[in-house]
């Protein structure tokens, strides 16, 4: 059986491949795909789920785009890292159908309400769409099954150093969202850069005969050229998004402690921190399953395998 999942994205490079990988995925019915400004601006992360969808032959999704900003602050983007598009680095067709004539916010709640099972949302950019759909549909709250984040650090942050981009981009929706009840299980950087690509395995993706893997490989070749500044210290890429995926088809591969994570919303040099309480060092209840390491090969041979399941793509 496959369960419902809404993904909530804003591609950038990892979520391309998070969404490739959850296509490819007959565990996943992937029931909408919504999108977020973040790593680009709004207009361009939505068209680029809809060419990524439209690569993968997959326009019976539903897609829709969200917040234009973070909820009470300016946006910031990351256009040093996704280029000017968001998807520099391979030819992508021009999306072949148009998005839903509706908010993602409109969109996620009208799924939620007409599913006969909750719905897991795997949001893998800034969480306002999902922090907003909390806020204004507090009676779906049961609907949705739970939320698998990419976002945060235990340690040190990527954006600065006690933040990671997500997070930060928009700390008020963060701490709604972990302040909602509903299970979360955080994919942060403590996971996410253990989660690492290496050259020998863009070449293994690469030798791989479809479209859908030569496109991969060639997404890994630009997001590549960013983590090679020596400050990283990085062998390879983190792929960060792709991790939310791979825990719901096999979270054997991951090793993980349930904590309390709270969201500074207010320092001068912490603000976007998620505080991790790994060591029990307060009283708040736990909130979180908090992911911390990975099976690395596993995590590479999954995507290759699911990469395999495109062999009837072509361009």
């Amino acid at each position: 059986m496959s369960y419902p999942v809404i993904l909530d994205c804003d591609p950038g490079h990892d979520d391309a491949i998070a969404l490739i990988l959850a296509c490819a995925s007959p565990e996943l019915d992937i029931r909408a795909v919504t999108t977020s400004a973040g790593n680009q601006t709004p207009e361009k992360t939505l068209n680029n789920a809809l060419r990524i969808l439209t690569l993968l032959g997959r326009t019976d999704i539903p897609v829709a785009g969200g917040a234009l900003k973070p909820i009470s602050r300016e946006l910031i983007i990351a256009d040093n890292v996704h280029g000017e598009t968001g998807l520099d680095g391979p030819v992508l067709p021009d999306p072949g159908f148009k998005p839903q004539p509706i908010h993602a916010i409109e969109l996620m709640a009208n799924i939620l309400r007409e599913s006969e099972t909750p719905v897991t949302l795997v949001p893998t950019g800034p969480l306002t769409n999902v922090a907003l759909l909390l806020a204004t549909h507090r009676e779906l709250h049961e609907k949705i099954e739970q939320i698998v984040l990419m976002g945060g650090a235990a340690e040190a942050g990527n954006w600065t150093p006690a933040a990671e981009f997500n997070i930060f981009v928009d700390p008020e929706a963060a701490d709604i969202v972990f302040k909602s009840g509903v299970p979360i299980t955080m994919c942060g950087l403590d996971v996410t850069h253990r989660a690492q690509i290496m050259d020998e395995d863009i070449e293994r993706i690469r030798a791989i005969a479809n479209p859908v893997a030569n496109v991969v490989a060639e997404l890994l070749d630009f997001f590549m050229i960013y983590h090679r500044d020596p400050k990283w210290g990085f062998k390879g890429a983190p792929l960060h998004d792709p991790c939310t995926i791979a825990w719901l088809l096999k979270p054997a591969l991951f090793q993980s402690q349930t904590c309390w994570v709270g969201i500074e919303t207010q320092g001068t040099h912490t603000l976007g921190m998620t505080v991790v309480d790994r060591y029990q060092l307060t009283n708040h209840p736990a909130n979180a399953t908090v992911l911390y390491d990975i099976n690395r090969q596993g995590f590479v041979d999954l995507l290759a395998e699911r990469l395999e399941n495109y062999s009837e793509i072509t361009v």
